[in-house]
């Protein structure tokens, strides 16, 4: 064999062994097969599962949904207008310093935005508020304009049709992706995460093309439910922090199965962490030739 026809083969077998990869974690979650904490014979990586520890379960968790740790966003509910959003938390809110009808949060002198911390983290996927404030945001694009994640976002009708079709486009071109259905029950997000950071104008680039990829490929699928990327910036926007997204696994939406990760027939994964240990990354060169090839 010539050297290309070596390389041709090298990317085929390397295509073949990831989507094998990706399936079978999918099959050893479904089956549960890590009852008790494992140790890969190949990495001796720990597999977490629903018996870890909180600190493991969190220590995984941050690993996977990298964004800004110097700021974060909690969810706020008013029971007077009974209207919700997310905001920056703030360490002076609400103290003698704070004047909200004066300043605007992100005008405002005394603000003291805080950093995001395992004890946020913990409540969040604990979700014991009824109103659902401790769910927690991230912003996804760092300062330096990378990120770690790209997620993509499907909301209403034909949600699922749309999510699966997207997430099958990824595996047919060798990119691990998984489903995670909304807080809500009536939307998904579909998760592409990244080894080292990535520019997020490329990650979206990369985002971009596999979406038309799979409007092209699915053409009975009309892909209204898409609504966006995240990060949804390519650069930081002038006294921003760029969109922020919801993290999942959150205690209270998961009572109905929401919030968490799903298979091809959006049926919750038995144990949530077994399934995140087992979540593959791409690193920048892969990302860089995936977009060379489909855009």
């Amino acid at each position: 064999m010539t050297y290309d026809e070596l390389f041709v083969k090298y990317k085929e077998l390397s295509a073949e062994n990831q989507k094998l990869k990706a399936e079978n974690a999918e099959l050893r979650t479904k089956l549960g097969l890590f009852a008790t904490p494992h140790k890969t014979e190949t990495t001796g990586e720990i597999i977490i599962n629903k018996y870890s520890s909180s600190e493991d379960k969190i220590n995984l968790f941050i690993s996977l949904f990298v964004g800004r740790y110097d700021v974060y966003a909690k969810r706020w509910y008013s029971t007077k207008t009974e209207k919700s959003g997310y905001q920056p938390v703030c360490g002076n809110e609400w103290s003698e310093v704070c004047n909200k009808q004066k300043n605007k949060c992100n005008n405002c002198p005394n603000r003291k935005l805080l950093p995001l911390d395992s004890k946020a983290i913990f409540n969040h996927l604990r979700g014991t508020d009824k109103y659902s404030r401790d769910v927690v945001g991230i912003y996804p694009m760092q300062k330096d304009e990378t990120c770690r994640f790209l997620a993509v976002d499907f909301d209403d009708e034909d949600f699922e049709h749309a999510s699966l079709a997207f997430k099958n486009t990824c595996i047919n071109n060798n990119i691990p992706a998984y489903i995670e259905r909304s807080r809500s029950g009536s939307g998904a997000h579909v998760w592409i995460f990244f080894s080292e950071p990535i520019e997020a104008a490329v990650a979206r680039k990369l985002g971009s093309g596999l979406l038309t990829l799979a409007m092209q490929n699915q053409s009975g699928i009309k892909f209204s439910s898409y609504d966006r990327l995240f990060p949804n910036q390519d650069t930081m926007p002038k006294g921003g922090f760029g969109n922020l997204i919801a993290l999942p696994l959150q205690g209270l939406a998961r009572k109905n199965h929401n919030s968490e990760f799903v298979d091809d027939n959006f049926v919750a994964f038995p144990d949530q962490w077994a399934f995140l240990s087992n979540i593959q990354k791409l690193n920048t060169t892969e990302v860089t030739n995936i977009i060379s090839e489909i855009c």
